[in-house]
């Protein structure tokens, strides 16, 4: 039996190209056979069709047609973010050039946990992370320094658990103050950190209430740096944005931390129209943001920013193997402390080529689409006699509802349209309520196509 060819070294090119014409034509067959947002009939119909397309997953012989094969079936069986109609999610159709740039990552397969496997990959994490992290707090522009550090995490669940972690190397027993409208990871990461009881302030409107948390703040009272606030930019029901620049100054006032989960509403800076709505992001501690959301890469792409770049000593971790002190005396660059994985890979490329590729300019105009198509969602919903809007949109969600219908049916019409293959819809409960939940990731979208998924709802809304 012949040795299968390696992707990457001096044969590599040669050896993926017919593969990568197997790859793109099996994801056509499948894309064609699938014909719409969603495979249709359910998770039954999707396990059989990938049992039969599987067989036998370690035969004693290998089948040459498994790569097309297992490619086409998961093409068939996908949630597609690239239709229209897949809006349940912050769930990005990620961009072809950042798609082709994760291509090479794979095939040079670098690991950021030495120098020595990842040369210029780690040389390019640095000149990317520190440019994104003076997006977020200002800075110098040329060779001349710049404001904070970042770090690449798989999204914004790692980013937030690791902006806890530093609040607590900074102050032992640190106590997380967040609102009820706050992202799930923030209390779960100060379970797994072994942090006390997170305090939650109340959201009535589905935005952190500056009064209640200085109420809070108030009572908690303790040392400088003992609370950590985690305020909210792009809440994941509605989109909101938390008022920052009020509980940047309670912050202020009560010596607290500030972090500010941006995983979704991070994106606007790159935009000039909607930049203003982050006013008070620069004031954090810490950021998270999520570029495999609003910035259109594929999976993974999160990033935390850290205002104080010392923050990041405590991150500090050393293996002879990985990082000798001699060989960092020497000048070698110790990656340990950039991220808590050890093997890591340089999702960082697919974002630098992206950021190179589309500009600010260009980054800025997909940013401004699909807010313009939310906005657009939402005139044909308040035009329509048959829905409810629950409010204008504030970044790319809408959230919307079959009037007079019952939570049962707005929960039956989004399950069946799933199943049907016709529309991939989120829920939302808010006030009291149940919502179907539009989030507009798709620059490509036309005013038709959101017509289109209105009347599906109203086709399958149960009377």
């Amino acid at each position: 039996m012949s040795t299968p060819p390696l992707a990457s070294g001096a044969e590599g090119p040669g050896a993926l190209r017919p593969l990568l014409d197997t790859v793109l034509g099996a994801l056509a067959d499948g894309t064609r056979a699938r014909g719409g947002p969603l495979p249709v009939g359910g998770p039954g119909a999707v396990a059989r069709q990938v049992r039969d397309a599987v067989g036998d997953v370690l035969p004693d012989k290998g089948d040459p047609d498994a790569l097309h094969d297992l490619v086409r079936v998961l093409a068939e069986g996908a949630a597609d973010p690239a239709h229209p109609h897949c809006a349940a999610h912050l769930h990005c159709p990620p961009l072809a050039v950042a798609t082709a740039a994760d291509l090479a990552v794979s095939v040079l397969n670098p690991s950021l946990d030495s120098w020595d496997q990842a040369p210029a990959a780690s040389a390019l994490e640095a000149l990317v992370t520190r440019t994104l992290a003076a997006e977020v707090y200002g800075g110098a522009g040329g060779n001349e320094p710049r404001a904070g550090d970042a770090l690449v995490t798989t999204g914004g669940t790692e980013a937030n658990q690791l902006a806890l972690l530093l609040a607590r190397e900074a102050h032992p027993g640190v106590r997380l103050v967040h609102g009820a409208n706050a992202h799930h990871s923030l209390p779960r990461a100060a379970w797994l950190l072994g942090l006390p009881e997170p305090v939650v302030v109340p959201a009535p409107a589905g935005t952190l209430d500056p009064a209640a948390l200085d109420e809070a703040l108030t009572e908690l009272s303790g040392p400088p740096g003992s609370l950590l606030v985690a305020a909210t930019a792009g809440t994941t029901d509605a989109g909101l944005i938390d008022p920052l620049p009020q509980i940047a100054a309670l912050c202020a006032a009560h010596g607290a931390r500030l972090h500010i989960d941006a995983a979704y509403g991070g994106g606007l800076l790159f935009s000039e129209r909607h930049r203003a709505k982050l006013a008070g992001l620069e004031l954090a501690d810490t950021v998270t943001l999520d570029l495999h959301k609003l910035g259109w890469q594929p999976v993974a792409a999160g990033l935390l920013t850290v205002k104080n770049p010392g923050d990041l000593t405590a991150l500090a971790h050393q293996a002879d193997y990985l990082n000798a002190d001699d060989d960092t005396e020497a000048g070698l660059p110790d990656l340990l402390g950039r991220s808590l994985r050890t093997t890591r890979r340089p999702d960082v490329l697919k974002i630098a080529v992206t950021l190179k590729t589309l500009g600010r300019e260009g980054l800025g105009a997909l940013v401004d689409q699909v807010c313009a198509h939310a906005h657009e969602f939402a005139r044909q919903i308040q035009a329509h006699p048959g829905f409810e809007l629950y409010d204008p949109p504030t970044i790319s969600t809408v959230l919307f509802r079959p009037a007079e219908a019952t939570d049962d049916a707005v929960a039956a019409v989004r399950r069946k349209l799933l199943h049907d293959g016709r529309a991939v819809l989120g829920r939302a409960l808010l006030d009291g309520r149940l919502w179907l939940k539009a989030t507009l990731l798709n620059p490509h979208t036309r005013p038709d196509d959101l017509a289109a998924l209105l009347k599906l709802v109203e086709g399958n809304t149960p009377r």
